[in-house]
């Protein structure tokens, strides 16, 4: 604990109070002395995460985040380690859990319950677009803004869809037991797309009733019930709401409603606001490999200061992160998606005939040194859909007109 009167820095933030503490990490409020901005600060053990072998869960955790840019979806800005712990930097949200609200003031009002659904449903729904499981989905991860603007949080238990075995289906049990769909408690492998769904709507369930629909003191006698989808709504539910939720908490996956089917539903519909996409921004990938490796380049330090004045060089000494690249590259072009091909046109022609084509289908050009980047105008699942083109003039190309000749010899030299 500092003492009164200093204050804890991990490179360019400011440590506060603790906001929370979890089996293998503490969530502490920071100041960004830069910027002023607040953000959280998930610390992890180094040690523990690698002596419980959680190495390749952690990467998977800030992978995860470092991809979803949805505004429903908690945002992570950077990594940064010191010798002993691994610093997750993330969006600080002042409204506290889902949780909390439902604590503290019981069961909410049917619109209001819909209302957080639908975001709920919306920031799902892009992860799923994204190859991207959370598996874990509870009101303990659903947090609040100041706005009231829900915001999922915990990507600790989610799975890229290309870890997904021969048979389509992900085969690790985890999650909370009250939220979790029956066939992840199998080992017969599952969809994740549709344990999510059942997750979403035991929350519903939760949100409206004010309690769980599966909840037992015998362990065993849970799993019978959730197995069997063993539950009844409360009479205040309205009808459209019952079926819905009876739809969702479906104990066969097959005949479960789909993200899609719930979109499309009259209840569901009621109030509905599609998801508010911010300009696009490009995702820079830090490499999560430096938080791990025994390079002392990149290492932060965590040291005690009084409060005292400081320079700019002290305010800007800290890196802002790791590099990602590297690890995404290696996992089956997960995120670096492109196309390579060689042309004998000139760069400029082939990127007129790009523009030529791209603006009757209602993509933004924007052309800048030999790179062009088509956005388009229209948000779908997966935000605005966005092309990056980049040229390189070859080496050899640049030679093919030059004539090699040898120099003149005066007349009056010759033999």
């Amino acid at each position: 604990m500092a003492a009164p009167g200093t204050r804890t820095r991990v490179g360019k933030y400011e440590m506060g109070k603790t906001l929370g503490e979890g089996s293998f990490a503490k969530v502490k409020f920071a100041k960004n002395l830069e910027t002023g901005d607040s953000v959280a600060i998930k610390i992890i053990d180094r040690d523990r995460v690698l002596r419980h072998k959680m190495v390749e869960q952690i990467k998977r955790e800030i992978s995860t985040m470092k991809l979803i840019k949805h505004p429903n979806v908690l945002k992570l800005f950077e990594v940064l380690a010191s010798r002993t712990k691994i610093y997750i930097v993330l969006e600080y949200v002042d409204g506290g859990e889902l949780f909390d609200k439902i604590a503290k003031q019981g069961r909410l009002k049917e619109d209001e319950a819909r209302r957080y659904f639908q975001q709920l449903i919306n920031a799902v729904d892009y992860c799923h677009s994204r190859g991207v499981y959370h598996r874990d989905l509870k009101p303990e991860n659903l947090l609040l803004d100041s706005f009231g603007v829900l915001k999922v949080s915990d990507f600790g238990l989610s799975a890229f869809s290309q870890q997904v075995r021969d048979d389509g289906l992900l085969h690790t049990a985890c999650g909370t037991p009250n939220y979790v769909a029956p066939e992840v408690l199998t080992d017969k492998g599952y969809d994740g797309t549709a344990a999510d769904i059942w997750s979403c709507g035991v929350i519903l369930f939760v949100l409206m009733a004010g309690y769980l629909p599966f909840d037992e003191p015998n362990l065993m006698a849970l799993y019978r019930k959730i197995h069997k989808a063993d539950f009844s709504c409360p009479s205040w539910f309205s009808s459209g709401a019952k079926k819905l939720i009876k739809r969702i908490i479906d104990p066969n996956p097959l005949t479960r409603i789909t993200i899609a089917e719930i979109l499309e539903n009259d209840w569901f519909k009621k109030g509905y606001k599609p998801p508010h996409f911010e300009q696009r921004e490009d995702v820079n990938l830090d490499d999560v490999d430096a938080v791990f490796n025994d390079s002392e380049e990149h290492l932060v330090t965590e040291r005690k200061e009084k409060p005292v004045s400081m320079n700019a060089f002290e305010l800007i000494s800290r890196s802002q992160g790791f590099n990602l690249e590297s690890l995404f590259e290696k996992q089956m072009g997960l995120v670096k998606r492109e196309t390579r091909f060689t042309s004998k046109s000139p760069a400029n022609e082939i990127m007129s005939k790009i523009e030529e084509t791209a603006k009757p289908l209602g993509f933004n050009v924007h052309k800048r040194n030999y790179k062009m980047k088509l956005q388009g105008d229209k948000t779908g699942r997966k935000g605005h859909l966005s092309v990056a083109t980049e040229f390189y003039k070859s080496f050899s190309s640049g030679l093919q007109d030059i004539v090699w000749t040898p120099e003149s010899i005066p007349e009056e030299t010759r033999s």
